[in-house]
């Protein structure tokens, strides 16, 4: 019966796509090595390992909103889910390659986009589990199918910068924020309101004018003393 295992080798963005998408680069190998894989299609959940690395000052606090204070890291840094991907396997036997494509966002409302965005240098420690069918040639010459073993799994480190160069691709300079409905329409009523032309000067105004009100209130404060 097939025995597939797993190994990453590699990891490219898909410059040429109309969303952000790492490819990460899959060798598969099975034993017996002359056994006729006729196909396969593959399932991988993918986890950051996060207790795998160390973080600087700037990190850990970027992270407060995923695992808290620092102080209580030791509880609550686990390994977080990123995402799930799937991939198809040609015909071989002995060994193959396969691309596993995973598309990306830059919602820094959802976590994984928080961690990588946090993440300022070194490596992302990933965890791959995997799942799927097989289907191989029986010595009779019949077609056979069979469950990949759950407890297939691999390891790979990513270069934290692979996943900052993809966004500077595709949103150069830029970052997303999502908001509520009715939240967006008093901005843009203020945006409208004050003849301001684009976003960026809308929320400078905004930024300004909070400065400007907390700086009012301290020197109130310090004249009553």
């Amino acid at each position: 019966m097939p025995d597939l295992n797993f190994k990453v080798s590699g990891v490219e963005p898909a410059t040429r796509g109309m969303a952000p998408l790492l490819v990460f680069e899959l060798e598969v190998t099975n034993a017996p090595a002359d056994q006729q894989i006729q196909s396969a299609t593959l399932q991988a959940q993918i986890q950051f390992e996060c207790p795998k690395r160390t973080y600087n000052a700037s990190e850990k606090e970027k992270l407060a909103d995923l695992f808290g204070e620092p102080e209580r890291w030791g509880q609550t840094l686990r390994n977080r889910l990123w995402t799930f991907a799937s991939a198809a396997l040609p015909s071989f036997s002995g060994k193959t390659t396969a691309k596993l494509p995973v598309p990306c966002s830059f919602d820094l409302n959802l976590a994984a986009s928080k961690y990588l965005h946090a993440i300022e240098g070194g490596d992302v420690p990933l965890l791959f589990l995997f799942s799927g069918t097989v289907f191989y040639s029986a010595p009779d010459g019949r077609l056979q199918a069979q469950r990949i073993s759950h407890e297939k799994e691999c390891y790979w480190r990513m270069p934290g910068q692979t996943w900052r160069d993809l966004m500077d691709y595709h949103w150069p300079n830029s970052a997303w924020i999502l908001l509520q409905r009715d939240i967006f329409e008093r901005l843009n009523e203020f945006k409208r309101r004050n003849g301001l032309p684009t976003w960026e000067q809308t929320l400078d105004r905004l930024l300004a004018e909070a400065d400007a009100h907390s700086a009012a209130k301290e020197t109130m404060f310090n004249l009553m003393l």
